[in-house]
């Protein structure tokens, strides 16, 4: 019995001396499998993530590197020449109107982002990153643009909120030319007098700096692209896509998009468009076949 009963008792010791370093292993392991899983998730943070974009409202070629920036209700993005789209920056404001000034130099508007903080509209917001930071340069709270250009030195927005078309030389101060009702607008390469204006009641003219308009006939168009003297694109809701060759005055077919167009943009004589589904195109024969960069084929 003696015995015995010292046995159990350097059994108990041996099992109470075993017991920290059983917590230790215990709390190792733990420790193990969170770092693995930290590791496992940071592994899939790098991935690529599908995007799906929502209402595509403009789209923009950076002359900095040749990459197609695209305007939308949930941010900025850039597609890829392999076809990734990414999110540039960590804004998500509704990219309402957008213009490539020069190399990672941007202007946009539109609406502050949900949860975002700031003014319902956001006025002239401007980017010298190339998208990743934007600062106000003037009219928060007062305008949000749904057209936006900039040519010769100046920039031409059209203010949804007061239904005008207005100029500016300094991006601070701006001058109203006139109430028109448009969709979308663009300015001669040539003449900073020169605009035309889609509209319900068709294409629209103005020679004196959008002061003043005059029906210009031609097809019902919905958006214009004016990449060089010779080259203006148009593009119907019914996705036909047509050019003029003499400032608007006549206009011939040129092809046809998948779809009804949300964006159109031209630079250095191809085009972009952007169809309601949310498929981009891209055309280098002026618009007689499309090569889609990003959506379902």
């Amino acid at each position: 019995m003696g015995k015995a009963t010292r046995r159990g008792a350097a059994t108990r010791r041996t099992q109470v001396s075993l017991r920290p370093w059983g917590l230790v292993a215990g709390a190792a392991a733990v420790v193990v499998v969170v770092m693995a899983v930290v590791i496992w998730q940071a592994g899939r943070s790098t991935e690529p993530q599908p995007v799906a974009l929502t209402h595509v409202h403009g789209l923009g070629v950076n002359p900095a590197d040749g990459t197609l920036y695209v305007a939308t209700h949930d941010g900025l993005y850039q597609l890829a020449a392999d076809g990734e789209l990414r999110l540039v920056g960590q804004g998500r404001q509704d990219t309402m109107g957008f213009t490539i000034v020069g190399p990672n130099q941007f202007l946009a508007s539109g609406h502050s982002a949900p949860g975002q903080g700031g003014p319902a509209h956001l006025g002239l917001i401007e980017s010298a990153d190339g998208g990743l930071t934007w600062t106000t340069r003037s009219l928060a709270g007062q305008a949000d643009f749904h057209a936006l250009r900039y040519r010769h030195n100046a920039v031409y927005g059209y203010n949804s909120v007061r239904g005008q078309l207005i100029t500016s030389t300094d991006r601070t101060s701006w001058q109203t030319r006139a109430s028109i009702d448009l969709r979308d607008f663009d300015v001669s390469p040539d003449d900073p007098n020169t605009l035309l204006a889609t509209t319900q009641t068709g294409l629209q003219r103005s020679v004196d700096g959008g002061a003043t308009w005059t029906p210009a006939g031609g097809p019902p168009l919905l958006l214009l692209a004016w990449d060089a003297t010779d080259r203006l694109w148009g593009v119907t809701n019914t996705g036909d896509v047509l050019r003029s060759a003499d400032a608007g005055n006549s206009w011939s077919p040129s092809g046809r998009l998948a779809g009804p167009a949300a964006a159109l943009a031209a630079h250095g004589g191809t085009l972009y468009a952007a169809i309601h589904d949310g498929g981009i195109f891209r055309s280098g024969d002026g618009g007689t076949t499309w090569t889609q960069m990003y959506g379902e084929n």
